[in-house]
């Protein structure tokens, strides 16, 4: 190694490419990242291991690293006493998986960085989140804790290593459910009647602070929703209310588009100021829904706004979707996206910036620290227009044309740390939330970008030969073993872009990534899908996630896109093995339904008849338009949509589901066939008579005819 600018010496960090590892590889502390020569060394030297999780846009780790990680006295216990080792969690989420439950198990709570102490055998004994460097806040200080940890080490090491192992095994029993019987309808109502509870009418959203935007549960409400529209119309109301205060609210970025991590507080008003692609493409993917459930176009409006900061700020030049954007910016949380009256009279003439003041809520006391403001949605366009003698239009445009000057303004502050990586899994999130708004909102021009970015995965990150994905891709690299997620997330992107499109390939690639995933992941023994990929002995527990998050558990989409392919291509022995998952997850989640909404998105497809629609045209032709138009304009959670051409693309379609084979337009009109369990109605050739065979009723009734 050379000496660096500082004229400190990088440590083995230096070598890595995780944008996370990188920001520590000045550090003196000596840092290995997760392998073999690390625990090489615990081993050798009878070491315990300091295990350190954390990612790059995480405002406490940048904390801990600022006040223990630079501290010289800190980083010679660390390096005296232990084997430090370093973990990018979004690198490694099997590695931070196993630890974080372990934590958990131990009492210590959870979080980040997530620091755990373990045996040279990778057992954890002890650990917790943010350390001070000396004790305060009823926290122990990295100073005194570190020799006493090494104390207990020393003279009670049989005990601690039996601990260790003990916590292993909890955590191996965590996976196993119970043998009850599996009622997934009742484990689907259940679940409604947690939401029921926790809703916060008056500010949208679940429980009290801090609130994230749990997409899940909004994912899962819609499905209760669309069971029956007429009669169950709150479901849509706790979506609607909390769309409508996140968009008003200081978590919603006016300027830029997209959304923060999470809300500090019960009014979506103080944001923590991360942004994560994960969220964007959740976000924008709901939007699109309750776009099409409701018609009301500031849904749609919002969702484009996420679109537009992803395309803008979260994209590599190669096509790829890049992973967050930090809170912090010249070591201030929140600095980028804050503002003060001067600020914007610097930025806009008189009256455009009395007018974004009032918008936005910015005043000289502010909202937030220092007389600085959050910018929310303080009045409606149609106040903006009454206050400044206005028209609604000619207000609305003197508004985007300050939000626009604005945010140029704001493009010349020192913008926020960008994580650069490419995560597999968080890009088939985003191409599903790209194809999904394509024909939410009829704009091809999105699904075009979706499909540069599953292209990118295919070409960088997908390996024929091992018939996997890697993790990550970053600069010029693939690396990291793919995990449940990363095949599961990109599969649905896949098959959200063929519906998008009508491009064979990728339901061709979305089969082919499905076969592999159900080869890697599947746990034969017990059901379901272990989240980590096999053959590797530094994860002494392959688990099954049972939450959904701000991420979704692999499981979740893996069963999902499992019973839709399996549906689709009539696949029996796929639709088996996701029954055979959803009954696993029923018997574990028992009254804890609540914490997988996006499994039970699952048990709702499973639960709803077998029907897609084919729609036979040119898919150029305005015919053809007009019926795919008329069936992407509704909320149809649980069908599918496929255009064939009695070309090419149609013969590749029915090499996967020969029952496409025959289906053909009718009389030189492009026709629509509504098949349940692959028995197609007679055709119609008019948007009208589409509509009518898919409203509820008509779905519920026996086919009168059918194509033999």
């Amino acid at each position: 190694m050379t000496d660096a600018p500082h004229g400190r010496t990088p440590n083995r960090l230096a070598r890595e490419k995780s944008p996370y590892l990188l920001q520590h590889a000045l550090n003196p502390v000596d840092w290995y990242p997760w392998g073999e020569e690390a625990f090489a060394k615990a081993r050798a030297e009878g070491k315990p291991i300091f295990l350190s999780i954390g990612y790059s846009t995480c405002h406490w780790c940048h904390v801990m690293e600022r006040e223990s990680f630079e501290n010289a006295e800190v980083a010679a216990l660390l390096n005296d006493l232990f084997v430090p080792v370093k973990v990018d969690r979004e690198e490694r989420p099997d590695v931070d998986r196993l630890y974080m439950a372990s934590a958990q198990a131990m009492g210590v709570g959870g979080g980040w960085p997530l620091n755990v102490f373990l045996t040279p055998a990778l057992e954890p004994f002890f650990g917790g989140t943010y350390f001070p460097p000396e004790s305060r806040w009823g926290r122990p200080g990295m100073k005194e804790l570190l020799p006493r940890v090494a104390e207990a080490w020393a003279t009670r090491r049989d005990e601690v290593a039996a601990g260790g192992a003990r916590v292993l095994e909890a955590i191996a029993a965590l996976d196993r459910a119970d043998a009850a019987h599996a009622d997934r309808e009742r484990v689907f109502e259940r679940a409604y009647a947690y939401f029921e509870r926790a809703h916060d009418a008056a500010h949208g959203g679940f429980g009290g602070a801090p609130k994230f935007p749990s997409v899940v549960n909004l994912d899962y409400l819609m499905r209760v929703w669309a069971r029956d529209p007429a009669r169950r119309r709150e479901p849509l109301a706790m979506v609607v209310t909390q769309l409508e205060a996140m968009r008003a609210g200081g978590i919603h970025d006016h300027l830029g588009g997209g959304f923060h991590r999470y809300a500090t507080d019960r009014e979506w008003l103080v944001p923590h100021f991360e942004k994560m692609l994960y969220d964007q493409a959740q976000l924008a993917w709901v939007l699109a829904d309750v776009f099409l459930a409701t018609g009301d176009p500031a849904h749609r409006d919002t969702a484009r706004g996420v679109l537009d900061y992803v395309a803008r700020d979260l994209s590599s030049p190669e096509g790829g979707f890049l992973s967050a954007e930090d809170a912090d910016s010249e070591g201030v949380e929140g600095k980028f996206y804050l503002w003060t009256p001067a600020q914007v009279a610097d930025a806009l003439p008189e009256l455009d910036a009395k007018l974004a003041c009032f918008r936005w809520g910015i005043t000289p006391q502010g909202n937030f620290e220092h007389g600085q403001t959050i910018l929310t949605e303080a009045r409606t366009v149609e106040a903006c227009a009454a206050e400044f003698g206005l028209a609604p239009e000619a207000a609305r445009g003197a508004i985007e044309a300050a939000r626009a000057a604005l945010l140029e303004a704001r493009a010349r502050r020192p913008r926020p740390h960008r994580d650069d990586k490419v995560l597999t899994a968080w890009n088939g999130l985003m191409i599903a939330a790209f194809a999904r708004c394509a024909r939410a909102f009829d704009d091809a021009a999105l699904a075009a970008r979706g499909a540069r970015a599953a292209d990118f995965l295919w070409q960088r990150l997908w390996d024929p030969a091992a018939r996997a994905f890697a993790r990550r891709w970053r600069e010029g690299e693939a690396a990291g073993a793919g995990q449940l997620d990363d095949h599961a997330y990109a599969a649905f992107g896949f098959l959200e872009l063929h519906q998008a499109t009508a491009d064979p390939a990728w339901l061709e690639r979305a089969a082919e990534v499905v076969e592999a995933m159900v080869a890697r992941f599947w746990d034969d023994a017990d059901g379901a899908f272990f989240e980590s990929p096999p053959d590797d002995p530094s994860v002494r527990v392959r688990m099954k996630d049972g939450f959904d998050g701000a991420e979704i558990a692999g499981n979740s989409i893996a069963v999902w896109v499992l019973e839709a392919l399996g549906r689709l291509l009539d696949r029996p022995p796929w639709r088996a093995r996701a029954a055979r998952a959803m009954d696993y997850y029923a018997r574990r989640l028992g009254d804890g339904a609540a914490a997988m909404p996006r499994m039970l998105v699952a048990f709702d497809l499973a639960a709803a008849p077998v029907r897609h629609v084919v729609i036979a045209g040119d898919p150029e032709a305005a015919d053809t338009r007009a019926l795919v138009r008329a069936f992407d304009a509704r909320f149809r959670p649980n069908d599918l949509r496929l255009v064939v051409d009695g070309g090419e693309r149609q013969r590749r379609l029915a090499a996967l589901a020969p029952w496409l084979a025959t289906l053909a337009p009718v009389g030189g009109r492009a026709a629509a066939y509504v098949c349940v369990d692959h028995a197609c109605r007679l055709p119609v050739t008019e948007p009208a008579e589409l509509e009518a065979l898919l409203a509820p009723a008509a779905a519920a009734a026996d086919p009168a005819s059918e194509i033999p």
